[in-house]
């Protein structure tokens, strides 16, 4: 019996201290504080784990490796997602540089998540990385394109980069292909 109160006692009190704890100030948010090895292992974990489940049964697309997809992907990638990723030959931005968790160099990180899951991030977004979901504001076959152009980032080289960074530009007759679906084309 005497075990058991001590148990409990020690529960309580453990669950008060995770109550208060917030109240402290003592946790430093700050982004240039990073993560201690322990958080960074558990929030990555934690992460994986939460992507790969919700995106098991999301079907991906055989039009992955077309052109006209990768090269629209391009577009938005470009506009979304250079800054804070980088890209083949391109530096994070100054925001991507001071973000923690640092996002993910794709050139080099994209091999790890499969299609669905890119897909899934796109859609969902991922809280407190600082990673916006896309899914709100654009269609499937745009975040689609997006998911087929991070799968090309790893085997592209940074001339090939700079050359989807002009069709990317506002200039390129390539923003104004239609869609196949209902004409919308979104451009930023």
């Amino acid at each position: 019996m005497k075990y058991a109160l001590t148990i409990l006692a020690t529960l309580a009190i453990l669950g008060l201290l995770v109550l208060v704890f917030p109240f402290s100030g003592f946790y430093n948010v700050s982004a240039t504080a990073g993560h201690s090895g322990v958080e960074e292992w558990y929030l990555s974990t934690l992460s994986r784990h939460s992507i790969q489940t919700r995106a098991n049964g999301i079907a991906v697309p055989a039009n992955l490796s077309d052109s006209t997809t990768v090269v629209r992907g391009s577009i938005e990638f470009v506009e979304m997602c250079q800054t804070c990723h980088g890209g083949p030959g391109v530096e994070r931005s100054v925001t991507g540089q001071g973000m923690a968790p640092q996002p993910p160099n794709l050139s080099e990180d994209a091999p790890e998540w499969h299609p669905n899951e890119i897909y899934w991030i796109l859609e969902n977004g991922i809280k407190m990385a600082g990673m916006p979901a896309y899914g709100p504001t654009h269609s499937d076959e745009e975040l689609w394109e997006l998911v087929a152009f991070v799968e090309r980032l790893p085997d592209m080289s940074p001339d090939e980069y700079g050359t989807f960074t002009l069709l990317a530009s506002p200039d390129s007759v390539e923003t104004n292909v239609p869609r196949n679906d209902d004409g919308h084309d979104h451009t930023h």
